[in-house]
């Protein structure tokens, strides 16, 4: 199943670092390009490699979304929880490319569950990112903010926000709607209800943290699997036995560090893993 492949931020942004391997690097593909996108269940192309921006606000974001935009970055993540909506939203004005040629995704904040919140934070998210739309809305978290983890609660608002996606996306102002952070559990309470599928179900994935009971759940729902932190943060690049296989097989600590087909960008890559990621 095409769904089963994953898609992958690039993070580290933390340190506000503008990764010198993308600085380096020729132009993505263009966002169309079959070779760079899963096309999701509802035929919607999402890119396969994408900037995380999480932890990334002010000058460190927009210089980031700046050089990754320049060398053919067009898939930008962001969310309500990060704060920097309206400093991606300024770099995408200034930069001069066509608002369809950018994938955008946000997510909707723990903070901001149930339908009332939901529906209040949906509005806010497109007016800070200046759109009338976002290509891909998630729930951030499947708990509420400052709630129990065994609260009913949770479980209601979650699905009361994913009633407010399902609306949002009914009038185009989500192309694609989905969550993040969802176990298997929570992901098949929402598919024995839902009335609009979620596409997409963003969680970290690494070599330590495979995820192949979740990864093979969302394969048979048809829900593509969105990467983070697949590089551990960076710190598998580090590890001896990374190391050594990547000496093994004349290959780079990152190449050898994918799970599945994820593709990562990160301030620590070289230009040649730059070039294999994009394609």
């Amino acid at each position: 199943s095409r769904a089963y492949h994953p898609c992958t931020l690039w993070s580290g942004l933390q340190h506000a670092y503008v990764p010198r391997a993308l600085l380096a690097s020729r132009s993505a593909a263009p966002m169309g390009d079959m070779n760079n996108v899963i096309k999701l269940a509802n035929g919607v192309d999402l890119p396969r490699v994408g900037l995380g921006t999480f932890r990334a606000t002010g000058n460190d974001v927009k210089t980031a979304v700046s050089a990754a935009l320049k060398h053919g970055i067009r898939h930008i993540d962001t969310a309500a929880i990060y704060k920097n909506e309206q400093d991606i939203a300024a770099v995408l004005r200034d930069s001069g490319i066509p608002r369809k040629d950018v994938f955008i995704t946000s997510k909707v904040s723990p903070y901001q569950q149930g339908t009332q919140k939901a529906t209040q934070a949906c509005q806010d998210i497109l007016q800070r990112l200046e759109t009338d739309y976002v290509d891909l809305l998630l729930i951030h978290w499947p708990g509420v903010a400052r709630t129990d983890a065994s609260s009913p609660a949770n479980a209601e608002q979650r699905w009361q926000t994913w009633q407010v996606l399902e609306q949002m996306y009914r009038d185009g102002k989500a192309r694609a709607i989905g969550v993040s952070n969802y176990t298997t559990a929570h992901l098949q309470e929402l598919l024995d209800k839902a009335a609009v599928r979620p596409v997409v179900n963003q969680f970290e994935v690494h070599p330590r943290r495979p995820e192949t009971a979740l990864r093979q759940a969302c394969a048979a729902a048809g829900v593509a699997v969105v990467a983070y932190a697949s590089l551990g943060c960076g710190d598998l690049l580090k590890h001896g036995v990374v190391k050594q296989i990547a000496a093994q097989t004349a290959k780079t600590e990152a190449q050898v560090s994918h799970v599945g087909d994820q593709r990562w960008v990160h301030p620590e890559l070289t230009p040649e893993d730059v070039t294999v990621l994009l394609g």
